[in-house]
């Protein structure tokens, strides 16, 4: 098998719900970033022999195949297919490992992972619509062997099999907007963000604004204290998450380029990161969001490599114990874990997401000078995504 290194890897800012990106289309979000990769990487974007790109909401401006729509509208080669595949939250980490088993393989030399979710304006459950009926996405077949739970119902549950309290998940929350801050003002995030020029919003007829504004930075900060967030109520009776110790509603794209080291030597591009090993698994779609933990003990197992190894973890904070009950399973050095904050500050963009932390990973590799990252996402369904990258 060939060996595959990310050569670029770039993000939008990510826009709090109706936010400085609220308005934008997504074809735009994902255009740009797809374009700043290659212009990053300085390489002729015909070089570039498949797209994969992750969308969870494929309907209205997210459907027939945003990851193709996203490159031509940017007028970029026609020649160049893409493909826009479901794995639910983890859709772009998926997109981006299959970009890089394309390489890998020798299908193609060059590849790019990407992804993008605008969720202000297509809602979570919006592919799912009440008139006219299209049907549900389980039936009683489905039922017979599992009961369907919501994302909410499974973080709960998570909590409660691993002893994770109200005041765990509180005290995760506020970390997560702490690190996030610490790094906005340290530039950690400098290298990776891709000034978007978005909409100022909606006209009075609902369409986006011709006027426009540069976007720079993730909209989803906010000063927070456990006082604070104490007071808010939790997302179910008698839960221990709340809005606080939550994923933000967010609206946003990432993109990851990849091709062969051999040929990214005949280009002349400096590799960033090598792809060390990927997988995808299943767990249980009760639990549902368990999935970060199997994954990482199979990248574990087959790259031979131990939590000691790994230098960064990024590990989508959807709720809180996601993160914590993968902390408490594999037993991380937590200075290493989401160093720069997570979903809870930043925003959590679905289909985006993935190749989202997997931009984080990379520069932040090259910003600490070190060596292993790790990315995991849980995902609906019970399904867990996973990467290990090597700088250079």
């Amino acid at each position: 098998m060939r060996e595959v290194v990310i050569v670029e890897a770039a993000r939008t800012p990510l826009g709090k719900r109706k936010g400085q990106m609220a308005a934008a289309h997504s074809i735009d979000m994902l255009g740009a970033v797809q374009e700043a990769v290659i212009q990053r990487a300085g390489i002729d974007a015909k070089e570039v022999g498949q797209v994969v790109g992750g969308c969870v909401g494929q309907v209205g401006m997210q459907t027939m195949n945003v990851a193709r729509n996203a490159w031509l509208a940017k007028g970029l080669p026609i020649e160049t297919p893409s493909t826009t595949v479901d794995t639910q939250c983890g859709s772009s980490q998926q997109a981006t490992n299959m970009a890089y088993a394309l390489v890998a393989s020798g299908v193609v030399d060059v590849a790019m992972g990407c992804g993008v979710e605008a969720m202000t304006q297509i809602p979570m459950g919006s592919t799912i619509p009440k008139e006219p009926s299209v049907g549900a996405p389980v039936n009683k077949n489905y039922w017979a062997h599992h009961e369907f739970t919501s994302q909410f119902d499974g973080a709960e549950r998570i909590a409660r099999k691993y002893d994770i309290t109200r005041e765990d998940t509180d005290a995760f929350g506020k970390r997560s907007q702490d690190l996030a801050k610490a790094a906005w003002e340290a530039g950690a995030f400098d290298s990776q963000i891709v000034p978007f020029e978005a909409p100022i919003g909606f006209d009075e007829n609902g369409k986006p604004t011709k006027e426009t504004e540069l976007v720079t930075r993730d909209g989803g900060l906010r000063e927070t204290t456990l006082e604070g967030l104490a007071q808010l109520k939790t997302n179910m009776p008698d839960g221990v998450h709340t809005a606080g110790s939550s994923s933000q509603i967010t609206d946003g794209a990432g993109a990851v380029l990849l091709m062969t080291r051999e040929r990214a030597k005949e280009l002349g591009v400096t590799p960033k990161a090598t792809i060390v090993a990927s997988c995808l698994v299943g767990c249980d779609p009760v639990l549902m969001l368990e999935g970060p933990i199997p994954a990482t003990q199979k990248l574990l197992k087959d790259t031979g490599l131990s939590m000691s190894d790994i230098d960064v973890s990024e590990i989508n904070e959807a709720f809180a114990s996601v993160v914590l009950s993968w902390a408490k399973t594999l037993e991380p050095d937590m200075a290493t874990v989401n160093p720069n904050g997570g979903a809870i500050a930043l925003g959590h963009p679905l289909g985006g997401t993935g190749s989202i932390l997997l931009t984080k990973a990379v520069h932040e590799l090259e910003r600490a000078d070190k060596e292993h990252a790790l990315v995991s996402m849980c995902c609906g369904g019970g399904i867990g995504t996973g990467t290990i990258i090597r700088r250079g």
